[in-house]
């Protein structure tokens, strides 16, 4: 693979590692639906960690979630799959920089540096996956409320923080593939057939053919 598409691939995980993280602290992953409202006064929108309130004049009023034990179980396991995706993504980030092959950071064996990039780019597959099921799992509850007839509270729509997750989870996975590719072209070709080794220290013997004698000769010209 060439020196390209590897730095290519580095480029598109880092930009989804930094997604993440833009995802992550976007204060809206869901917004109020005006769709049944025909005064919209006052705007709400939610992410993980709080509840804001914009109302007309432009006045807006978040408050931070209190407990953690009072908050809907997909919210807290949507919280540990980012932070967890953020870890990954870091250590990824980390070791890829080591394992491209235009920088000279631990080792210049092309094939060690095929191996830290495969492990780099497991990682941000695994990073760019908990990303995918974080926001999809939220939006699927979104939706979920938002279609509900029975639901009484207040509807939301999917936020601006969950297209950022989608868009920062692709990223990830397609260049975590791209550093996984690099370990198969760094490994070195293997050839076909037996190795045969040629020792120089012991002797080699050398048969030649014996003279002919004079009694033989004679006979071939009788």
């Amino acid at each position: 693979m060439s020196t390209g598409v590897e730095l290519l691939g580095f480029l598109m995980c880092l930009g989804g590692w930094l997604l993440s993280f833009v995802s992550l602290v976007n204060d809206s992953w869901r917004t109020s639906s005006f769709a049944d409202q025909l005064i919209t006064s006052v705007w709400y929108y939610q992410n993980l960690w709080q509840s804001c309130t914009e109302a007309s004049t432009g006045i807006t009023s978040c408050k931070q979630f209190e407990s953690m034990l009072s908050l809907s179980g997909y919210i807290q396991a949507c919280r540990a799959l980012m932070i967890i995706a953020l870890i990954l993504g870091l250590l990824g980030v980390i070791l890829a920089a080591m394992g491209l092959k235009c920088t000279k950071l631990g080792s210049t064996s092309e094939e060690t540096k095929g191996k830290i990039s495969l492990t780099a780019g497991i990682m941000f597959i695994l990073s760019g996956v908990c990303v995918m099921v974080a926001v999809s799992w939220y939006a699927a509850r979104v939706v979920q409320e938002f279609t509900n007839p029975f639901y009484g509270g207040t509807k939301y729509e999917l936020g601006a923080g969950l297209y950022l997750g989608w868009a920062a989870a692709t990223m990830a996975i397609l260049g975590g593939g791209i550093l996984c590719s690099s370990f198969k072209s760094s490994r070195p070709a293997q050839t076909r057939g037996h190795d045969y080794k040629y020792s120089s220290t012991q002797p080699q013997k050398i048969y030649m053919p014996a003279p002919a004698s004079e009694n033989s000769a004679s006979k071939a010209y009788v």
